[in-house]
């Protein structure tokens, strides 16, 4: 039988228009679906990107261990160049482009569908993606009504209870659905504690057939010790050390092994020490725990509330509206210290001027420095610092500091979508949204001391600051950003295609309320409009009932980061920011059906070309006036093949896989001259970067996923999950590369596999309505050793000549770009999770 079906708006399918979601068989664009069953099923309670492993292209990982501590990288672009929406609102941070993943910590179990769209995607935006979209869905409001109780325990204290609920649709009318996390945890990983709370709430109402109002509000308040610091291979495995081919094994003298789960930032406190803590507002919290403190501890609340309408004029002519408010506030943890001048005068760098020293005290008898807050709590209450320099009795010399990010933002995306025929679509939109954040650093914890010193506020000197005072710096950033955007589509049974433009325009504020303008008042600064714009476009044809083919196109001209406008920390602005430019073209086959409809496969080429990579230097003009100047010409491509196939004989049985065979490059060297006047007169400065055909870091460019389902019995699902990863190349920062004799690749970290499993049992019987399920996650089975991430030459935990006998200057890499070179986070050793739910 020859059909098709029709398509319509139906309950919650509405808030996938605002999120541009690609169809199969039409839209033009790489993608893949994460469906809810698919998330329930292998996600086992990890930050939502770690389900999207088993993706073409896309590798995700844990970092450091910390709970929403984890990292994307698609094509080779890191998160910063991909656009991340909840429910088709952007949530990339405003001022970097950057998303941390603990703000969403529990969304996942809110969480109905993940779509990830590679490269520029098809999303209707004047939000630009280059290494691709990713689409998150919360559960629609008129899902079937319900209980479900949902209680998780795993390794390491790991207990995490869900309770959701959805009242289905009432008198056609109205409808709600809400859902509520608690977690905690010790992790896995050395004091990466966790004690985090989620909801997520959702309703809807519909006015009138043409007519209907949605409401979310989500968010997940939390706290969490962190890992941020990664270590050499030594300090985590000698034996795994010894196994690589170019790591110098007289390395391992220095870098004691103390084991995979090691962390530096924590460290033991005598349970004597009674004194209070501040964050967000407070100054009367007690520690986390009595036994140690965390050097870096994350705590933030994230909240989003979005309101949507959907509203029908006629048959040809309907708008789609959400307006949104993102907030934010907390920060996350760090030491600080005075410093000091010698008391000897010494001179060592020789400029003239006599060297000072860090006053706070760390134990080094580890494999790497951690504080020791003992020693340091009772310098702050003795007469001398640590090298016995005379102090004022309860001043305090080194502390613990919250660098805090106090945010809100308010937007609305608007969508007119027109049919000027059976054929012909189009949508028209705009995207506007602004924000403004604080940031400032505060007094977390005296560690002893009565006050703390601080000379940063010119209106303020000598500030004897206490639990919770502000110091260092203490600043408010405005982000101004609008946007237009239209989409034209043509469709006919065999052919669709799209062309779409969007135009957008930043602007930047930065008031520092620390720093004196010389006026007396505070320091201003506000950038120009900055403008950007995209084009793109594709198409794809029905060759076959099952065989399709598809194409797309794009350039973009993406603004540049608040950071590389306006340097707040050195109070200086960049008065001609330079754009990225980005050109990309896609094709790709898709299968459907083939062999008796067991089997789909899709296939698909990428090439992208990245022109102007933001770089900026300070320099002085002829005013003698601070500022910013772009150093251009980094230029890298992004290439590659991609591959995904589901297969399923019997009913029994499926097995699902994916590739992404990428090769992802620098193409030049680059070089040029800027004018300086730092010196009173114009001196023509040059730069050099040497990078012509090195190898993009951070990911690797070689991924395989398979993963195999059995069914045995109604409601028994079992899967085992095989990923491996090859030709991986450590992170590097391409503007280090100033040397022309440095050619060499950075280091690459070998190859690996990692086995999971996951299982789950629908128990054959209910209990007054309510129908148990049992299920199992193990991750890394087979508890293999390897390196997920890696920093190539690590100007702190790499092997250095004279180390050891010189360890307050800088010192020589032994082994520029090998293994003793590089510091990593190896792969988390085996854990699990286990639970019960039951659903009413």
């Amino acid at each position: 039988i020859d059909f098709a079906l029709e398509e319509d708006v139906i309950y919650g399918e509405a808030i996938g228009i605002i999120a541009s979601r690609a169809k199969e068989r039409e839209t033009p664009v790489a993608f893949s679906n994460i469906k809810k069953q698919d998330m329930v099923q292998r996600l086992g309670s990890q930050d939502i990107p770690l389900v999207l492993n088993t993706t073409p292209s896309v590798y995700s990982t844990q970092q450091g261990g910390g709970a929403g501590d984890a990292d994307l990288n698609i094509r080779g672009f890191n998160q910063r160049n991909v656009a991340i929406m909840i429910n088709g609102v952007p949530v990339n941070d405003m001022e970097n482009g950057w998303v941390y993943w603990s703000n969403w910590d529990g969304v996942a179990d809110a969480t109905s569908s993940i779509q990830v769209q590679r490269g520029l995607s098809a999303v209707n935006l004047a939000t630009p993606s280059i290494g691709g979209t990713m689409n998150i869905l919360t559960d629609p409001t008129a899902q079937e009504a319900g209980v479900n109780v949902r209680q998780e325990v795993g390794n390491d204290g790991f207990l995490k209870t869900t309770l959701s609920a959805a009242s289905g649709l009432v008198h056609d009318k109205f409808a709600f659905n809400g859902l509520i996390v608690r977690k905690t945890g010790d992790g896995l990983i050395d004091k990466t504690w966790t004690d985090a709370w989620a909801y997520y709430f959702g309703a809807s109402y519909n006015m009138n057939a043409n007519n209907r109002f949605e409401l979310y509000a989500l968010g997940a308040p939390q706290r969490h010790g962190q890992n941020l610091y990664k270590q050499n291979i030594g300090v985590y495995s000698h034996d795994f050390a010894k196994s690589l081919d170019d790591y110098d094994e007289a390395a391992l003298e220095k870098f004691t092994e103390v084991g995979r789960t090691y962390n530096q930032n924590w460290g033991p406190v005598s349970s004597s020490y009674d004194g209070k803590q501040a964050w967000n507002e407070k100054t009367d919290h007690d520690r986390y725990d009595e036994g140690f403190i965390n050097e870096r501890e994350n705590f933030f609340h994230k909240p989003q509330v979005n309101l949507n309408w959907f509203t029908k004029l006629n048959d040809d002519l309907s708008i789609y509206t959400v307006a949104y408010y993102s907030g934010g506030h907390g920060g996350g943890t760090g030491t600080l210290d005075q410093s000091i001048e010698y008391p000897d005068g010494r001179d060592e760098d020789g400029d003239g001027e006599v060297d000072r020293y860090s006053t706070f005290i760390y134990d080094y008898s580890n494999p790497s420095r951690i504080p020791d807050w003992d020693a340091v709590i009772e310098m702050n209450r003795s007469d001398t610092d640590r090298k016995g320099t005379p102090k004022t009795p309860g001043e305090a010399l080194g502390i613990l500091r919250n660098s805090r990010n106090n945010q809100w933002t308010i937007g609305a995306i608007s969508k007119v979508n027109y049919k000027f025929s059976d054929a012909v679509k189009a949508v028209f939109g705009i995207d506007w949204r602004t924000a403004e954040i604080e940031h400032y650093r505060e007094v977390r914890d005296l560690l002893g001391g009565d006050y703390f010193i601080d000379n940063s506020d010119d209106f303020n000197p000598n500030n004897q600051a206490g639990l919770g005072d502000k110091i260092a710096y203490n600043f408010t950033n405005t982000v101004d950003w609008f946007g237009v955007f239209g989409q034209t589509e043509y469709k006919t049974a065999r052919l669709t295609a799209y062309g779409m433009a969007g135009y957008s325009m930043i602007k930047y504020g930065h008031t520092n309320h620390f720093a004196d303008d010389g006026t007396g008042n505070e320091l201003f600064l506000e950038s120009d409009w900055i403008n950007g714009m995209q084009v793109k476009g594709g198409a794809s044809y029905k060759v076959t009932s099952i065989i399709d083919v598809y194409g797309n196109a794009g350039y973009i001209t993406k603004v540049p980061i608040f950071d590389n406008v306006i340097d707040d920390y050195n109070k200086s602005m960049a008065t001609d920011p330079e754009n990225e430019k980005f050109l990309s073209i896609e094709g790709g086959v898709n299968f459907t059906g083939l062999m008796d409809n067991t089997l789909i496969a899709k296939f698909n080429l990428y090439h992208t070309i990245w022109t102007d990579r933001s770089y900026s230097t300070g320099y002085i003009d002829i005013d003698g006036n601070e500022g910013i100047i772009f150093l251009s010409g980094m230029n890298a491509v992004h290439q590659g093949i991609e591959f995904e196939a589901a297969y399923q004989p019997m009913p029994l049985f499926r097995l699902d896989a994916a590739a992404g065979i990428g090769n992802w490059t620098l193409t030049d060297d680059v070089s040029g001259t800027y004018k300086d006047w730092s010196s009173g007169n114009e001196t023509l400065e040059e730069y050099n970067f040497y990078v012509k055909d090195l190898k993009v870091g951070d990911a690797p460019q070689t991924q395989f996923a398979l993963a195999g389902s059995v069914y045995p019995i109604p409601g028994l699902f079992s899967q085992v999950v095989f990923r491996y990863y090859a030709n991986h190349y450590a992170d590097w920062n391409p503007f280090d590369r100033t040397e022309s004799d440095d050619r060499e690749q950075s280091w690459q970290a070998p190859n690996y596999s990692v086995l999971d499993f996951h299982a789950s049992y629908n128990l054959p019987f209910e209990f007054a309505g309510i129908k148990p399920q049992l299920f199992v996650h193990v991750f890394n089975i087979l508890d293999a050793e390897y390196i997920m991430d890696a920093l190539d030459n690590s100007d702190y935990n790499s092997y250095k000549i004279d180390h050891d006998s010189n360890p307050d200057t800088d010192k020589v890499f032994a082994n520029p770009h090998k293994a003793d070179a590089a510091e990593v986070f190896m792969g988390l050793p085996r854990m699990f999770n286990i639970g019960l739910q039951l659903k009413y």
